[in-house]
């Protein structure tokens, strides 16, 4: 099925079909009473653009990962032998992608959902900023880190 004639029911589809509510779809086809949305919702010719987005959708991103694991798949069979770091590389991608490891947690908020605890520093004594750094600079330049030699603290 082509795209829609109607330019604004083909933009209410393409939202739907990702993943938009009916009131925001309505919102991005430019409609200005989202009340509307029930009725284009039931419109035969846009849910089965709607569907269609979808399945187009989930056939590319269906062979674009089996294409990718096949790619990494011909890495293993070329290097197994001389490079099995590579080797190694190429089955670890492939474990990643077929969701072989937990996901890396990575937290945005403080305790409970709350902002994040800052400090500020700003109106410190020059005593007071040299204890701190006494106390936390040699954590900031541990071995291995960037700075590694500078003791200035500018680093």
């Amino acid at each position: 099925m082509p795209a829609l004639r109607n330019a604004k029911h083909e933009a209410y589809a393409q939202a739907l079909a990702k993943g938009k509510s009916a009131t925001e779809a309505m919102e991005i086809a430019g409609y200005s009473d989202p009340r509307n949305s029930t009725r284009l919702t039931k419109n035969d010719e846009i849910a089965r653009r709607v569907e269609e987005i979808k399945v187009r959708a989930s056939h590319k991103a269906e062979w674009t990962a089996a294409d990718r694991l096949l790619a990494l798949k011909s890495i293993f069979d070329a290097s197994a032998k001389d490079d099995r770091r590579t080797a190694i590389s190429a089955i670890a991608e492939a474990n990643k992608m077929q969701g072989s490891y937990a996901p890396a947690k990575h937290q945005h908020t403080g305790a409970n959902g709350g902002p994040i605890q800052t400090v500020d520093l700003t109106n410190l004594s020059e005593d007071d900023l040299s204890r701190l750094e006494a106390i936390f600079g040699p954590l900031a330049g541990a071995a291995g880190d960037d700075d590694e030699g500078d003791t200035g603290g500018e680093g």
